[in-house]
Formats: structure tokens, C-alpha cells, sequence
């Protein structure tokens, strides 16, 4: 089976059984995103859910926010992982949101990036999500299911693996193929014991070929 091959089948059984995927976050604006994204590193997304609505209610700006410290935003998101640094993270992005953006979320992953606790991975998840930029950020399951299936080469790093897959993945659905990925290695290609008999992907295969 041929690279296009491979991916002509995958990305066709997931437009036909998954047509519909988005982040499971929960947010309403570009700000909210951000925090949502920043506290979820190395965090389950359902966590995030149960600690946002009050955080989201408290600190409604970054203006708000930015008047904040770390004592208090702590309290708030004390059952996340990192919350020290996480602390830091948002008063400093709140900060420098005001200071050199006139308050609102860049929609560019450049300008993202220079935000206290914002990474290629979470600035691609921002301008995916909240501004329709095409964009593959990659975290641990985009990562292990790439390589699984055979879509990237035994990528060593989320930047190889983002490159793969920009590369062979149409741009107008690559935000969603990022969506599926995540999915996928959410529920069936868990990280210890994949679900193989559960998955519609193995005929394209490789770690199933095996």
C-alpha cells in the first residue's frame, strides 16, 4: 500500500464515520479557548470542563484577569495538573494580552507563541478552533496515531509529525483530521492496549499489519 493510498483510506472512513469533529473544551470566546487550551496540557479535557465555568465567571477579560495573582488564580485551578506554573501562565498571557494586543487573541500562531504558556501545539489549536485556520497541532494522540497507522515515518518529534501531516492532508479538512486523530487516540487507539477490534482503520493499518 502506497503513502497516498494510506491516506485516501483513512481520511475516507473518517469522513464517513466521524463527520462531525470538534474540541471536547468547552469555551465561548477566542479567550476562553486560550485558557481552556493552556490548562489542558498534560490534563484531561474533562477536567478542564469542571474547573472553567467559575474560572470563566471570575476572570471574564483579560483585563480582569491580568489585575489578578497567582494566589488567586490558583485557587481556581488547584485540581489540574502544574497549577503553580499554570498560575503564572494565564496572569502573564492576561498581561501581555492587554499590554501588546489591545486585549484580544492573535489569530496568528506567531504572535500566539510569544504568550507566556502558549506552544506551537496550543497556538495551532487556537487558530484552528476559534479562526478557522487550517493548522495540525499535535499532542500525544495525533502523535501516537500518526505513527501507529503508518501517516508518518516513526516521526521523533510533534514538529515532524505536524510537517507529515500538513503535507498529505488536504488543507480544507486538515482542522478536522486533527479532531479525529485526537478522537481516535482518545477512545480507540488508547496509548497502552490500542482497540484494534473496535477500530474501522485497520485495513490501512500498519502497527495492525504487524
Amino acid at each position: 500500500m502506497t503513502k497516498k493510498e494510506r491516506y485516501n483510506g483513512v481520511i475516507d472512513w473518517f469522513a464517513k464515520n466521524m463527520p462531525v469533529a470538534e474540541t471536547e473544551l468547552h469555551y465561548m470566546t477566542s479567550f476562553q479557548l486560550l485558557i481552556a487550551v493552556i490548562l489542558s496540557a498534560q490534563c484531561t479535557d474533562k477536567r478542564v470542563n469542571t474547573i472553567t465555568p467559575p474560572f470563566f465567571e471570575a476572570f471574564p477579560t483579560p483585563e480582569v484577569l491580568a489585575a489578578s495573582n497567582k494566589d488567586v488564580v490558583y485557587k481556581y485551578i488547584k485540581s489540574v495538573s502544574y497549577p503553580n506554573n499554570k498560575a503564572s501562565h494565564l496572569i502573564g498571557m492576561a498581561k501581555m494580552l492587554v499590554s501588546d494586543f489591545n486585549g484580544e487573541v492573535p489569530s496568528n500562531v506567531a504572535d500566539l507563541m510569544k504568550l507566556p504558556g502558549v506552544g506551537k501545539k496550543t497556538a495551532n489549536v487556537v487558530v484552528s478552533v476559534a479562526f478557522g485556520i487550517p493548522a495540525m497541532p499535535v499532542d500525544t494522540h495525533v502523535f501516537r496515531v500518526s505513527n501507529r497507522i503508518g501517516l508518518t515515518n516513526n516521526s521523533k518529534t510533534p514538529l515532524e509529525t505536524e510537517k507529515e501531516l500538513v503535507k498529505n492532508i488536504p488543507s480544507n479538512i486538515l482542522s478536522k483530521a486533527h479532531h479525529w486523530l485526537i478522537l481516535h487516540g482518545r477512545y480507540v487507539c488508547t496509548a497502552r492496549k490500542p482497540h484494534c477490534e473496535e477500530c474501522g482503520l485497520t485495513l490501512y493499518c500498519k502497527y495492525f499489519g504487524r
